[in-house]
C-alpha cells in the first residue's frame, strides 16, 4: 500500500500539488497542514505562474477528512482543531496569488468538494461525482460550505447538503458552475488540464493576480468565518446523536 503524500512538482512554470492517501484521498491532520504550506509556498514561489492541484490515483479525487479522526475527537477544542484542518486549506488557497486549477479524476465528497470549489477553474472526468454526507453524522458542511456556495449558489449547496445521502453526477455539477469542462477519460482530463495550463503561464502574472482578487472579494472575513464554522462543527460531533451515529461506523 502507498504511503499518504503531498508533493510538488514544476514543469513549464506550471507547479502541480498532488496529495495521496490510501483511504481514498481522505485527508488526516498532518496532510491538511502539509497542503496549506505547500499552496502557500507554491504562492510565493517566482519559479511557478499558475498551479494545478490534484490527487494520486485513479478513482477518488477526496474523500474528505480522515473519519478515523473524526471518530476519536472527545472535547470542543480538539473538534475545533479536526474541523479547522480543511479551513486553513480553503483559505490558503483564497489567498494564494496565483490561479489554482482543480483537476477532478473521480468522486469527490465532503471536504473534497469544498477543495474542489475553492479552486479557480476546476476541470473533471464524468466519474467526478460529488456528495456532501456530513448531515448522515449529524453534523453539516459547514466549514466548507462558504467556498460551495460562492462557487456554485445557496440554492444548488443547500440542494446537495440536505440530500446527504446522494452522489449528484458531475454534469449537473458543471451545470451549476462548480467544473468548467467535464471529460470522458481521465487521460483527456490530464491532455486539457496541462495545455490550458501552459497557455495561462502565457498571460500576464500582475494581471491574473489583480483578477484573483477580484474574483475574491467579499471573502475578506473568511479566516474568521471558517473558524467559527470550524467550531461549530466540533460541538456537533460530540452531540449524543452523532455520538450514537459514529459507533455504528467504529
Amino acid at each position: 500500500m502507498k504511503q499518504p503524500y503531498i508533493k510538488l512538482d514544476i514543469k513549464n512554470q506550471v507547479g502541480t500539488i498532488e496529495f495521496f492517501h490510501p483511504a481514498h484521498n481522505s485527508l488526516p491532520a498532518n496532510l491538511l497542514a502539509k497542503l496549506v504550506q505547500t499552496i502557500t509556498d507554491a504562492g510565493n514561489n517566482n519559479d511557478i505562474k499558475v498551479i494545478v492541484l490534484k490527487s494520486g490515483g485513479d478513482r477518488t479525487f477526496c474523500a474528505g477528512a480522515s473519519f478515523k479522526e473524526l471518530i476519536n475527537i472527545n472535547n470542543e477544542e480538539e473538534g475545533k482543531l479536526f474541523f479547522s484542518g480543511f479551513a486553513n486549506v480553503i483559505n490558503a488557497m483564497r489567498k494564494c496569488p496565483k490561479f489554482i486549477i482543480g483537476r477532478i479524476q473521480g468522486k469527490t465528497v465532503g471536504g473534497g468538494v469544498g477543495i474542489a470549489s475553492a479552486t479557480d477553474y476546476c476541470m473533471a472526468t464524468e466519474f467526478a461525482a460529488i456528495k456532501l454526507s456530513e448531515l448522515n453524522v449529524g453534523i453539516g458542511p459547514f466549514v466548507v460550505g462558504p467556498a460551495i456556495e460562492r462557487k456554485i449558489g445557496l440554492s444548488a449547496m443547500s440542494q446537495i447538503a440536505i440530500d446527504a445521502n446522494s452522489f449528484y453526477p458531475a454534469e449537473w455539477a458543471k451545470q451549476k458552475g462548480l467544473f468548467t469542462q467535464v471529460y470522458e477519460t481521465t487521460e483527456m482530463l490530464d491532455e486539457a488540464v496541462k495545455a490550458f495550463a501552459e497557455n495561462l503561464c502565457k498571460y500576464n502574472p500582475e494581471a491574473m493576480r489583480e483578477m484573483k482578487t477580484v474574483f475574491w472579494k467579499g471573502t475578506e472575513d473568511w479566516d474568521d468565518l471558517l473558524l467559527e464554522r470550524a467550531k461549530t462543527s466540533g460541538k456537533l460531533v460530540l452531540s449524543e446523536f452523532t455520538k450514537e451515529k459514529l459507533k455504528g461506523f467504529k
